[in-house]
């Protein structure tokens, strides 16, 4: 079954969506608990009740620049499938926009061309009016490399 239902939000002026069953949870954003040696997109973790979320700055992570937090800054928690396990993640964003619907057939492969963004990360362009809502693959965010780290560091904190 195609998804048709799409949580969209601001990274650095762009629209991004994420399908919203990979959705567990918006939160205001909060400070998070800095962790040594993860990579630079990587800010630290949080507490959500009880367990430890990594969080991933989209801004760092597609621009390479740290995102300015205000009051309208969120974290989006996630489903990240890691081999056989789901591991969630935090995704640190400018702000949440809305849930939009938008068909498969309004969906357009990425370009190949042009994208700041390395194209793996991309599922496809929705058309939505008159823009476009850069649709993201959630468990290409993550390289698994990193991810491993992440657990093995969780797991130490614990």
């Amino acid at each position: 079954m195609q998804e048709l239902q799409y949580l969209t939000f601001q990274i650095s002026e762009e629209l991004f969506g994420l399908g919203i069953l990979y959705i567990k949870e918006i939160i205001e954003y909060e400070s998070v608990t800095h962790v040594p040696m993860m990579p630079e997109y990587i800010p630290g973790v949080i507490n959500l009740r009880g367990n430890v979320v990594p969080v991933i700055d989209l801004n760092m992570r597609f621009y390479k620049r740290k995102t300015e937090t205000n009051r309208k800054t969120c974290i989006i928690i996630t489903e990240i499938k890691l081999e056989n396990e789901i591991v969630d993640v935090g995704l640190l964003v400018d702000a949440v926009n809305e849930v939009v619907d938008i068909p498969p057939e309004s969906i357009e492969e990425p370009p190949s061309f042009g994208s700041k963004i390395r194209l793996d990360f991309i599922q496809g362009l929705g058309k939505l009016e008159n823009k476009f809502v850069i649709i993201l693959k959630v468990n290409q965010i993550l390289e698994l490399s990193e991810l491993q780290a992440i657990q093995e560091t969780s797991v130490n904190v614990n």
